[in-house]
């Protein structure tokens, strides 16, 4: 075939711009399409529970929380995080995805409620930036490092070999904390809670557990008698009751004062 002429030529590029232009206009559109908030997950019918754990990924922190959801009726599940819960938390976040598929495709349900307790709460909201706010309901946070922990800047400047990956994440000034508070701290989709402790000597400060844009719960705002430390948070008998009267049907209701005896503090 001969080489077309400069008219040709003209006429070629032409169609090539053309055609480019077209297909650049509809990937802005699918962008834009992908850019919209997520639409909120229905409030009125609870699915599965995911409970992730925290650094050192002990699944056996979690199991009273676990069974007491189980006793009102809930499916819960607690999440195995690869490399000992002391590896990269966006692996963690990529095994919370998995599960969630399980539960969901096991169950038939629409949405999860999702429990993260101290690094677990990170994970979550990894895996909600990650496309699960298209499926969760709420997010519950159990004294999670949102904003890091001055424990973890300690270990990495004084033990840096016994600092892996998950505890360098945990550093106030980590890529991953920084990112992840970059804006909106609690994206559109579920709703957002942290409990955690005054008390806490694990994440410090302990509001480093505050999440902008959630309902914030300090046990002791609660029960201002109360006195579980970091490690306490999942088997705590108040904490316990609050979580599950946080993950009922409907909205989480905002808890004070009042409750605490309800509650059983």
């Amino acid at each position: 075939m001969s080489a077309p002429r400069p008219a040709g030529r003209r006429l070629v590029l032409g169609l090539l711009a053309v055609l480019v232009v077209a297909v650049l206009a509809g990937g802005a559109v699918l962008l834009a399409g992908r850019a919209g908030d997520p639409e909120a997950v229905p409030e009125a019918e609870p699915g599965p529970v995911l409970l992730v754990p925290g650094y050192g990924g002990s699944t056996a922190s979690l199991q009273p929380l676990a069974d007491r959801l189980t006793a009102e009726g809930r499916d819960a599940t607690v999440v195995a995080v690869p490399g000992d819960g002391t590896g990269d938390l966006l692996a963690s976040a990529g095994a919370l995805g998995e599960a969630v598929d399980a539960a969901l495709q096991r169950s038939g349900a629409e949405s999860v409620d999702v429990v993260g307790y101290s690094a677990g709460g990170l994970i979550a909201r990894l895996w909600v930036a990650d496309g699960g706010a298209d499926v969760a309901r709420r997010v519950l946070t159990l004294g999670s490092p949102h904003h890091g922990t001055t424990v973890a800047d300690l270990a990495r400047t004084l033990a840096p070999a016994r600092c892996p990956i998950g505890c360098q994440q945990m550093t106030t000034d980590s890529e991953l904390v920084i990112g992840l508070n970059a804006g909106d701290e609690t994206p559109e989709g579920p709703d957002w809670v942290s409990i955690w402790t005054t008390q806490d000597a694990t994440v410090t400060p302990p509001d480093s557990a505050r999440l902008d844009g959630a309902l914030n719960l300090p046990v002791q705002s609660v029960c201002a008698d109360a006195r579980p430390a970091h490690e306490e948070l999942p088997a705590d008998p108040l904490v316990l009751a609050m979580v599950v009267e946080l993950l009922a049907a409907g909205g989480p209701a905002e808890l004070g004062p009042d409750d605490c005896t309800r509650l059983g503090g």
